[in-house]
């Protein structure tokens, strides 16, 4: 028994002797460290100071620390930067959905600005600007070496204005130049309609007003459609939405859901993690649905359609989306300026996690380029426009009501109507004839 409490006590002893030869070092290293970040801070001063002190010209010490600020932040990560009093004012009058530019969502890229998506019915969109265009010049000086917010101030200016921006798109040999006006952009963040018997729900953006528009757009529409029965289906079609506001992402993923996990956050510490919980309900009440996605999907877009996509909600269509799986938290300083940080990653249902990598369609539908004008035509040939009723002393069809009849013209007509469809956007065409299908195969009430 005294053999037992003594290695015990042995134990205890050596462990203690251990822990304080560990330790030793390890308060040393963080001390170390500590007197190494004052050093860096002292060399920072010193530096400013030299500038201030002996500069060729004399500088503005406001914009020479913002400068120093938005170079440490910008050098995380592409989406981390400092916005100065009007940039913030400038980001939340974005997020109610009105402001005046060009209407084009950016990012960075090798050095030059990359545009993520044209923003629908904005002066870019008429302009022809395309996702993943890169804008190498803005009046012809080259954004090379600029930071984003820099080469986003160039592109700003007075509502009515000409910008001329140099593009290079893959497919085209030469860069080319685009004229531009400003102009106020009035974004509307869900529109919908009705094609065939189809709802079809636009979302351009994740801002204050995406979820209600959305509801109130579904509810039009099945109204418009003849109720609830009559609808086959809900396309929801977020191609080239830059993404914006995760709560909204999360409400409109709820919309659609009944239970499960919408998508969750992890952080650098595990107790910064969250999870977002779907609430019942489903808006739809359970119609089957396409979700439309492409190059331009980001951010709050992709944490849609991974969400669908995961819980076998829906089918996702189109291209692969852009791949930002990051979240930014946007922290007011003194100053009345803000920090746009980094702060952590979000993750699908399933675990993974979209950075870099992007949703990948179920099926993958590609978006025909537009057929230059003078290859369209009109003019339908003979063979299409002729059939069986259009003979000469052709028999009646005696089986069918004229109720029956005029019904069956309608559902023609309707099918006409989605093949037209194709000409004008392939992919959504696309998404109309799965539900349309689906449709057809489900057992009837």
């Amino acid at each position: 028994m005294r053999k037992f409490v003594m290695a015990a006590l042995g134990g205890t002893v050596a462990g203690a002797l251990l822990t304080t030869q560990i330790a030793g070092p390890l308060i040393a290293q963080e001390a170390t460290q500590q007197s190494s970040v004052y050093e860096q801070l002292d060399l920072f001063g010193d530096i400013f100071e030299r500038i201030r002190g002996q500069y060729v010209e004399e500088v503005d010490t406001t914009k020479l620390i913002e400068a120093a600020i938005n170079g440490m932040l910008t050098s995380l990560d592409p989406h981390s930067s400092y916005l100065a009093p009007k940039d913030f004012d400038d980001m939340q009058v974005q997020t109610r959905g009105e402001f005046g530019g060009l209407g084009i969502e950016v990012t960075q890229e090798e050095g030059f600005v990359k545009v993520v998506s044209p923003m629908d019915d904005t002066p870019a969109d008429a302009a022809g600007i395309e996702a993943g265009d890169f804008i190498t010049h803005v009046n012809g000086e080259s954004v090379l070496g600029l930071t984003l917010d820099q080469a986003v101030e160039m592109m700003r200016g007075p509502v009515g204005s000409e910008i001329l921006i140099t593009v290079v798109r893959e497919g085209r040999a030469e860069p080319f130049d685009v004229s531009i006006i400003r102009d106020t952009i009035k974004l509307v963040a869900a529109r919908s309609r009705v094609v065939g018997d189809t709802v079809v729900v636009r979302l351009t953006t994740f801002n204050d007003q995406t979820y209600s528009g959305l509801e109130e757009g579904l509810k039009k529409s099945i109204e418009e459609a003849g109720g609830a029965d009559k609808v086959s289906g809900v396309v929801l079609d977020l191609r080239n939405n830059p993404g914006g506001l995760l709560t909204q992402a999360i409400q409109v993923s709820d919309a659609f859901l009944d239970k499960g996990e919408i998508v969750s956050t992890r952080g650098r510490e595990a107790s910064d993690g969250e999870r977002f919980n779907a609430t019942a309900g489903d808006l739809t009440g359970g119609k089957p649905m396409v979700v439309l996605i492409n190059g331009g999907s980001a951010s709050a877009s992709e944490i849609v359609a991974g969400a669908l996509q995961d819980h076998r909600r829906a089918i996702v269509v189109g291209t692969k989306s852009f791949g930002k799986g990051s979240v930014q938290t946007v922290i007011p300083l003194r100053g009345e300026g803000a920090m746009r940080l980094t702060t952590a990653r979000y993750y699908t249902p399933s675990g993974r996690s979209i950075q870099a990598l992007g949703v990948a369609p179920d099926i993958v539908v590609q978006q025909p380029p537009a057929k230059p004008a003078e290859e369209e035509t009109d003019t339908p040939s003979i063979a299409n426009t002729r059939s069986e009723a259009d003979l000469r002393g052709v028999l009646s069809n005696d089986s069918m009501t004229e109720d029956e009849k005029k019904q069956a013209e309608e559902e023609r007509a309707r099918a006409e109507e989605a093949a037209k469809l194709r000409d004008e956007d392939y992919q959504l065409a696309y998404a109309v004839d799965i539900l349309k299908g689906l449709s057809a195969i489900a057992p009837k009430p």
